[in-house]
């Protein structure tokens, strides 16, 4: 019997599966709450190690995951990649936000788009592939350009091939076959965009601003928002999508589903069952972070405001860092390091500036650029 949230106790402590970025992030935003932290992460060297108490354990180490559970009031996750069976452990001992079936809806694409289909959510067309065969017959049915991925564990780029051409098939069977598969449609699409919204544990909700956000080599660089020459319809769009998701899940914490525009329409791409790179720009950017609105949703608190605090540029700071004089020499620059060694394609902190109107904004990110720092 999974353990029941208690409104009359509110969490002191509270358990983060996962020790990264998010997880510092979340302590962060969390202290001046009074809160306390404990994570759990198999990394020895993880960014939030020395923001809590901290576990280096493996996910599934049921001795570790005790130890862990011992005490806290709440548990949580920065990282949907732990196994489900792990929280579905978690359950039986304490009240855990977001629950179950969203991080395995999180953990798989097909899930992802099935479930987004089953609540008339427009998505690219998709094709489970777990044969060669059946990646002949999804492309005959799909066409191409397609984008083979797998289910499971890809982020940044990683386990995905684009497939052009016929003669394509070969090469992306021998990278990715194997595993679980599914193939999507190619989207030309207008631009990226992402919605973040929160639920709180009484079904109240809100929403950021969509941000339209820049990729390269599959790694987010570069955030805006909100999103330039945004149409208040296609606001309301995503919020409608974001909110038959979070109801569907009966969803407590920040939820982000990554979208593609097309002219006037949203086709949704994924979603995160966390706290969300893409909302970084609203630690300084929003009345309330995504950050503490997390952490209020989940420990039953009041949400707070998301309107936006002027206009916002996000830079992911990836592989190097700059030196810290350079950024903070930039007016209404706000520097994030992680405490991460260097490796190229690695996330090591990030950039936030702020400005009253949009052209102010882009002279401000042009000149960060130019001068190196970030994307």
């Amino acid at each position: 019997m999974p353990a029941i949230y208690d409104p009359a106790t509110p969490p002191r402590k509270i358990g983060v599966l996962g020790a990264g970025q998010l997880g510092r992030m979340l302590a962060l935003a969390g202290y001046p709450l009074g809160l306390e932290f404990r994570f759990l992460d198999p990394a020895p060297d993880s960014p939030s190690r020395h923001l809590g108490e901290f576990v280096n354990a493996r996910y599934d180490d049921e001795a570790a995951l005790a130890r862990f559970v011992d005490g806290v009031d709440l548990v949580t996750f920065e990282f949907e990649n732990v196994p489900a069976h792990v929280l579905a452990f978690l359950e039986d001992h304490v009240p855990t936000a977001p629950g179950r079936e969203a991080l395995a809806t999180g953990q798989d694409r097909l899930a992802e788009k099935t479930l987004f289909r089953e609540l008339g959510i427009e998505t690219p067309p998709f094709a489970t592939v777990d044969s060669r065969a059946d990646l002949e017959e999804a492309v005959a049915r799909i066409g191409l350009p397609a984008v083979l991925k797998t289910r499971r564990l890809g982020y940044d780029g990683k386990g995905q091939f684009v497939l052009r051409s016929a003669a394509d098939l070969d090469e992306a069977w021998k990278a990715l076959g194997g595993v679980p598969l599914i193939l999507e449609g190619f989207v030309a699409f207008d631009r990226e965009l992402s919605i973040i919204a929160v639920r709180g544990r009484n079904g109240e909700t809100a929403f950021y601003p969509l941000t339209e956000n820049h990729h390269e080599g599959g790694i987010l660089r570069l955030s805006l928002a909100p999103a330039p020459r945004l149409d208040p319809a296609l606001q309301a769009t995503a919020e409608e999508y974001a909110r038959r998701v979070l109801d569907r899940l009966g969803y407590v914490g920040v939820l982000a589903i990554e979208l593609f525009q097309r002219g006037g329409d949203l086709l949704a791409n994924e979603l995160a069952p966390r706290v969300h790179n893409s909302g970084h720009w609203t630690i300084e950017g929003a009345e309330t972070s995504q950050f503490e609105n997390h952490l209020r949703a989940i420990c039953g608190l009041p949400l707070g405001q998301t309107t936006p605090r002027g206009y916002s540029a996000m830079l992911n700071l990836i592989g190097t860092t700059p030196n810290p004089a350079k950024v903070l020499a930039v007016p209404n620059a706000h520097l994030h390091l992680y405490g991460k060694a260097p490796r190229p394609g690695r996330k090591l902190g990030h950039v936030t500036v702020r400005a009253d109107n949009e052209d102010e904004l882009e002279r401000m990110r042009l000149g960060i650029r130019g001068s190196g720092i970030g994307s």
